[in-house]
């Protein structure tokens, strides 16, 4: 049992928690064991992991160790890390997440490149919309590239918003940064002026396909940043008819997708007159991002 283990960390180091929690991961088949433990600590303890790796010789507290006690049970029963520490790094910025939004994964980080590279020395000072946005991580990394843009976080979810108004404090980049409750499934409301790049990590899953998602998403993550409908690409259909008027003319519309989805996606742009349709792949050489220009 866990709580069995734990006994072993009073009256120690973090090093020797570090140690006990890392073997813990290990005999577990956790991966990325390692650096799993340190967050764990780092975490419980409230440290940066600089801070952590500074205090490794340092003793911990009775609250601290009984915090790693918790957490790594937590873990060994398959919560991901992420959702028990309530940060994940994202493009080099910290992002809060809970259970009301997705954890922002490396893939998407393709999507900020892009839409970074896309503005950089050419128009510093754009108007940014990161649809379906969630924790709001893809226009936070955005801002905090670009620090002359001004960008609107939009999702249907209340307590997803929340949480992106938590990174957007979390993080300094308010009043650039501002959050607005849309559906991106139904046109746009006509206050919400007009932008010169939308980026959208949309909903991608097919619905059927969720079955089969490994339990740490499917048990975890909230099903309705998932379920891209019967094939996927519900709303990359949606956002493509009703979303194109609020693009400046010269200005971009870019989605992340799903594996193998990029074919229909750049079909889909082309349909609805794009131009400049394009794909990007991720590091695994994956077409991950779709792009066009009005």
């Amino acid at each position: 049992m866990v709580s069995e283990r734990i006994d072993l960390y009073m009256a120690a180091t973090y090093n020797d928690i570090y140690i006990k929690a890392r073997k813990i991961f290990r005999d577990a088949g956790i991966e990325a064991y390692n650096l799993e433990a340190r967050y764990l600590i780092a975490a419980a303890a409230g440290k940066r992991m600089d801070q952590l790796v500074r205090d490794m010789n340092l003793y911990t507290s009775d609250e601290v160790t009984a915090r790693v006690g918790e957490m790594i049970s937590r873990r060994l029963e398959g919560e991901p890390i992420a959702y028990i520490t309530g940060e994940w790094e994202f493009y080099g910025v910290p992002i809060i997440v809970n259970r009301d939004v997705l954890i922002p994964r490396v893939d998407t980080e393709v999507l900020v490149e892009t839409a970074v590279c896309s503005l950089r020395g050419r128009k510093m000072d754009a108007r940014v919309i990161d649809l379906c946005t969630g924790s709001g991580c893809v226009g936070c990394a955005i801002a905090k590239e670009l620090p002359a843009t001004r960008v609107t976080l939009a999702d249907n979810s209340k307590p997803a918003l929340a949480v992106a108004k938590q990174n957007i404090l979390a993080n300094k980049l308010n009043p650039r940064v501002t959050c607005v409750e849309i559906d991106a499934l139904s046109n746009p409301p006509l206050m919400l002026g007009s932008f010169d790049l939308l980026v959208c990590n949309p909903p991608y899953i097919p619905t059927e396909d969720i079955k089969t998602l490994d339990d740490s998403v499917k048990k975890y993550e909230p099903v309705q940043a998932l379920d891209g409908g019967e094939d996927g690409l519900e709303f990359y259909r949606a956002i493509l008819k009703n979303w194109r008027a609020t693009i400046r003319k010269g200005g971009l519309m870019m989605f992340e997708v799903g594996i193998g989805q990029a074919d229909e996606v750049c079909s889909i742009m082309n349909a609805a007159g794009l131009i400049n349709v394009g794909k990007i792949e991720d590091t695994q050489g994956i077409d991950r991002v779709c792009f066009g220009n009005l």
